[in-house]
C-alpha cells in the first residue's frame, strides 16, 4: 500500500470529536463526493510512494483552506494553479495557504516538497464558532476535550511513515502545546518551531522572503530524495 492510499484509507474512516463545548462546530469537508475526488487527485499524485514523510503540524484547518478542499494548507486558487487540480469551490483565497505555496515554490516545487514532507494539523479537522475559525486552543475546555482524540489521530497518521524530526507551524500556543503533548505521549524525538504562515501574512508581510527562507533554511536538510 503506497503512502497516498494510507493517507486516503484514514480521511475516508476519520471520526468526529465528541463532547465539545456548546456551540462549537466542526468543519468536515470528508463527506463531499467533490472533496472525496479532490484528496484521490492529490494523494495519487503526490504521494504513490512508500517513503517516509516529516509532518509539519498545523494548528486545525481553516474554513478556506484545508476546511473547504480536504487538502492542508490548499485553498481553491492553490488547488487550481499550483497543482492543477479543478475545482468548484468558491475561489477564495486563505492567506496560509498563499504562503505555503510561495515557500512550496522556492524549495523546488510540490513534486519535491510532497515527496518529503506531509502536512497535518494538531486536530484533523477544523472548528468554527458564530461562523468564525475556531483554533483548537481558543476555548480551554475545547483543547481538554480534544486531547484524547488528537493523540489517537496523530498515531494513526504516524503509522503512514513519519521522521523522527517534525515541524510546528506556530511558535506562541501551538508549539507549547505539541510540546507538552510530545512530553507525555513520546510522538516525536524532536519538533522544531516554525512562524506561523498567517501571522507572516497578517502581520510580518514587509518581511515574507526572510520568512520563506527561515522555512527553506530549515526544512531543507529534511529533504532526503
Amino acid at each position: 500500500m503506497t503512502y497516498g492510499e494510507k493517507i486516503l484509507n484514514y480521511y475516508r474512516s476519520l471520526a468526529l470529536p465528541q463532547n465539545l463545548p456548546e456551540g462549537v462546530e466542526v468543519l468536515f469537508p470528508f463527506a463531499e463526493e467533490e472533496v472525496s475526488g479532490i484528496l484521490e487527485a492529490f494523494y495519487t499524485k503526490y504521494f504513490s510512494d512508500n517513503g517516509r514523510r516529516t509532518f509539519l503540524i498545523g494548528i486545525n484547518p481553516g474554513r478556506f483552506g484545508g476546511g473547504a478542499t480536504g487538502i492542508p494548507f490548499t485553498d481553491p486558487i492553490r488547488l487550481l494553479e499550483e497543482l492543477g487540480i479543478p475545482n468548484s469551490f468558491d475561489p477564495k483565497q486563505e492567506l496560509s495557504s498563499r504562503f505555503i505555496y510561495q515557500m512550496i515554490n522556492a524549495i523546488g516545487g510540490p513534486e519535491i516538497f510532497y515527496k518529503n514532507f506531509y502536512f497535518t494539523s494538531v486536530s484533523p479537522l477544523g472548528f468554527v464558532k458564530d461562523g468564525r475559525n475556531l483554533n483548537y486552543y481558543d476555548i480551554p475546555a475545547l483543547q481538554q476535550a480534544l486531547e484524547a482524540y488528537i493523540v489517537d489521530e496523530m498515531r494513526k497518521q504516524l503509522a503512514f511513515g513519519a521522521n523522527p524530526v517534525a515541524f510546528s507551524l506556530g511558535m506562541g500556543k501551538n508549539i507549547e502545546y505539541i510540546k507538552k503533548l510530545n512530553a507525555k505521549y513520546q510522538l516525536f524525538e524532536e519538533i522544531i518551531p516554525l512562524p506561523h504562515p498567517r501571522w507572516v501574512m497578517q502581520y510580518r508581510l514587509k518581511r515574507l522572503d526572510e520568512f520563506i527562507g527561515e522555512y527553506v533554511d530549515k526544512l531543507r536538510p529534511q529533504i532526503k530524495q
